[in-house]
């Protein structure tokens, strides 16, 4: 995977994503110092830029756009925000940002029942690779196995893995956390790419 730039997606994600994209496996703590720039994004602010840069004068995909948002006020621990956008995208992308928005908030049935509605989400395939690779530097490769079977990602297990880290049953807190923010890196990406149509 190439290094995630938050320069790369516009003047006004830059500040907002230039942060440490490693977020705590629970809710965390909100950033109160970002509200302010959360509050003035929109959709339309966010992505004004694509029409010098692509020639567009609206987001090619508006519901990817809309994910966008949702997965900065995520990143910022802004969990009922984030869950009020993504709760109105009835899209895969819209359904995966609100299954981690529920995994974080401690939610983890809630958060399987929003994965099941992903379906096979074109981040999933490099998200396992990624994971294996991360469960092998931590040098925990029967986690990496729980987590791709067959070279799929599973997200349930990775629910589950959270889970139990959170709750002091396992030692995978630090794997868990370099895996979300893989996770929510490529998400972000992906959701953008598709929001420009890039």
């Amino acid at each position: 995977m190439s290094q995630f730039d938050p320069q790369a997606y516009g003047p006004l994600f830059a500040p907002l994503l230039a942060i440490d994209r490693r977020r705590p496996l629970d809710a965390g703590q909100p950033n109160a110092a970002a509200r302010p720039a959360l509050e003035k994004i929109s959709v339309e602010a966010a992505f004004a830029h694509a029409a010098l840069e692509f020639g567009q004068a609206q987001p090619a995909d508006r519901d990817m756009a809309a994910c966008c948002i949702a997965a900065v006020w995520l990143l910022h621990d802004y969990l009922d925000e984030s869950h009020h956008i993504s709760q109105e995208i009835d899209t895969p992308s819209g359904s995966f940002w609100h299954g981690i928005m529920h995994r974080r908030e401690g939610d983890f049935s809630n958060a399987k029942y929003w994965f099941r509605r992903v379906g096979r989400h074109p981040v999933l395939d490099r998200l396992g690779q990624r994971a294996a690779e991360r469960a092998a530097t931590h040098g925990d490769e029967r986690a990496g196995q729980r987590l791709v079977t067959g070279g799929a990602w599973d997200p349930f297990a990775f629910v589950d893995l959270c889970e139990s880290a959170v709750r002091g049953q396992s030692r995978d807190s630090d794997l868990c956390r370099d895996i979300q923010q893989d996770e929510w890196e490529q998400l972000f990406d992906q959701c953008y790419k598709a929001a420009v149509a890039k």
